[in-house]
């Protein structure tokens, strides 16, 4: 589990196709400190396990369903990335809870400079994450926590403050970028709880009179 809260910078050293999957290699520090073969980092929100640990970078595997639910096939030599270890037991949870189960991807559509460093930037999303976005509710976008400020048909938009904007990928996007997006874990099971694909048919209100609520 990780908390959206970038620790480091990467850059990438190569994307290596190897059968329907492929090989990233990604050169950083601070993440390498404690890290171990097997252990997890998220990737620009996706939680990837390291198979190689060298000095100063680490390799990992991307499955098929991560290239295609992401934006890591498109990462080349020399492209930044957002790093992030898992949350420890004894962290503290300072974004939200982000599993690195990147939902799909969305495109910028328009970065704003707002003044004193801070910049508005707006996202397109496919229509199947909009159950789950709500205005004030959370949303990684590329492994970064962020909270919807206003929601539009297809689109949402949130504020970037000076330090996320110095300190991780957000700082290279304009209109087209590609991005990845995990939506709130709480929203999907409530999704899940109150629709009608659930077992039990759906929580309605007359089931919670039938439990006395």
């Amino acid at each position: 589990m990780f908390t959206g809260i970038i620790e480091e910078l990467g850059t990438v050293e190569g994307l290596e196709p190897r059968g329907a999957g492929a090989r990233l290699s990604v050169r950083c520090r601070k993440v390498l400190e404690d890290a171990a073969p097997g252990a997890s980092i998220s990737v620009n929100g996706v939680c990837l396990t390291v198979s190689e640990l060298r000095p100063e970078s680490f390799g990992a595997d991307v499955a098929p369903e991560t290239l295609r639910r992401s934006n890591l096939g498109l990462l080349a030599p020399g492209s930044q990335v957002n790093l992030e270890r898992p949350l420890s037991p004894s962290g503290r949870l300072g974004g939200h809870i982000v599993q690195g189960h990147v939902d799909a991807t969305g495109e910028v559509a328009a970065l704003d400079e707002l003044g004193d460093g801070n910049w508005w930037l707006t996202v397109r999303f496919p229509p199947q994450l909009d159950p789950y976005l709500v205005e004030k509710g959370s949303i990684a976008i590329d492994g970064v926590s962020l909270t919807i400020a206003e929601m539009e048909a297809e689109r949402f938009s949130v504020t970037v403050i000076p330090h996320t904007y110095e300190n991780t990928v957000m700082r290279h996007y304009g209109p087209g970028t590609v991005v990845n997006l995990e939506t709130d874990i709480v929203a999907k099971y409530v999704a899940k709880l109150l629709g009608k694909g659930s077992p039990s048919g759906g929580l309605t209100v007359e089931k919670l009179r039938e439990l006395g609520f």
